[in-house]
């Protein structure tokens, strides 16, 4: 008890406590188990905005409040060395819109210097890791490969295989946990940042299960294993309806856009918009002069979202996502939204451009879309390699 004595401390200190009750709790929140094997040790951590544990806020009013703080505050008052931060796309406290360049700095609440896995630096160098004796890594994935935070947990795997230095994940769930779905991709050809691997668009796992299958696949350089472990989520399955606490990037807003996003992402390898530059992002879709759908919208500059978002002060014309999509978890890639504009766009050789395999990680789905393949032809081809894929996933999975 007396390694955990500077949290208990320093939440009575602030007038709070935990806010977790019996039921769900994230790794990250799980301190009795990791706290111990952090103690002594130089540690670095990989995480954002979303690494954060909910506790229970005191007021004077007599009013109680659930707030969140970021577990790298809590650590760092109990006593563990924190020496670096390593950040991923959009930065550590998140405010960088997709894409943008994300320079090494310091954080300005805590001092610790911040590394940027993002653009040129996507993996830890040898100098990064000097003097390193263990890697802290807590993001909150949205469970799609084109999401690049699972291209960041392999490099620091691969980097800390080569360094022998050991990786322990904080697990938290994942919106898409309860299937997968879409083509898989084909290394030979569509390799990149946005997919790494041979998965499918929805590989249906959280990032510590997907952490034990790269290891187990052998897909870090040379086939090496890095020393991982995983601090799962207590009381969780695969069926439970788990709402962020804090959006995962600037442009995924609300749990809705995550459900959509694994089906409206492909429009980024497109001349259509997919809402950057309004407050919906990832609710709607569209391009000027659309005869397909009656929604619009006018992407503006909105600062800490989008400064020059695609047909910026244009209004565009296409669908906005149904709030009912909220209600529920989802189940499968929606293509009805990539056919009907394809069938709209007035350009169809422009329609795709290099980006599109590389999002979708295959060849052949734009293929399919200008051959006039119906959805569920398309759905049908994907079936062998998801079977396959499903009968290696189940190796790895922590939860039922």
């Amino acid at each position: 008890m007396r390694r955990f004595i500077g949290i208990f401390v320093w939440l009575a200190a602030i007038g709070m406590s935990w806010a977790a009750e019996d039921g769900l709790r994230v790794g990250a929140e799980r301190f009795e188990l990791y706290l111990p094997v952090l103690r002594g040790r130089n540690i670095a951590v990989v995480s954002n905005q979303t690494g954060v544990v909910p506790v229970r806020h005191h007021a004077k009013t007599g009013q109680d409040s659930t707030v969140y703080v970021h577990m790298v505050d809590m650590l760092l008052d109990s006593g563990i060395r924190i020496q670096k931060i390593f950040s991923p796309e959009h930065g550590f406290r998140g405010q960088a819109e997709a894409g943008a360049a994300v320079k090494d700095g310091q954080d300005a609440k805590t001092g610790i210097p911040v590394v940027s896995l993002y653009g040129k630096h996507k993996k830890p160098t040898g100098t990064d890791l000097q003097g390193i004796d263990l890697v802290l890594f807590d993001l909150q994935d949205v469970g799609v490969r084109f999401y690049t935070y699972i291209s960041t947990l392999h490099y620091v795997m691969e980097a800390c295989a080569e360094a022998g230095i050991p990786v322990l994940v904080l697990d938290r769930p994942n919106p898409h946990a309860a299937y997968t779905d879409g083509p898989v991709l084909d290394t030979s050809c569509c390799r990149s940042f946005v997919g790494m691997h041979p998965v499918p668009v929805v590989y249906g796992m959280t990032i510590g299960e997907y952490a034990r299958m790269i290891n187990g696949e052998h897909w870090l350089a040379g086939g090496l294993e890095c020393d991982l472990q995983v601090i799962p989520v207590e009381a969780y399955t695969r069926q439970d309806v788990y709402d962020f606490p804090v959006p995962p990037s600037p442009n995924l807003r609300s749990m809705k856009a995550v459900y959509a996003y694994p089906s409206l992402c492909f429009f980024e390898g497109t001349p259509v918009s997919v809402g950057r530059g309004t407050y919906k992002p990832f609710e709607c879709v569209g391009f000027p002069g659309s005869v397909a759908g009656d929604y619009r919208f006018t992407p503006r500059s909105l600062p800490g979202l989008s400064l020059t978002p695609p047909f910026k002060d244009e209004e565009c014309t296409g669908f906005f996502v149904p709030d009912a999509y909220a209600d529920s978890l989802p189940c499968r890639l929606d293509l009805s939204y990539l056919l009907n504009l394809y069938r709209a766009y007035p350009q169809k050789e422009k329609f795709f451009n290099a980006f599109f395999a590389k999002l979708a990680g295959t060849q052949e789905l734009a293929r399919q879309i200008a051959a006039g393949k119906s959805e569920e032809e398309i759905r049908r081809s994907w079936q062998p390699d998801l079977k396959k894929f499903d009968g290696i996933r189940q190796k790895y999975l922590l939860y039922p």
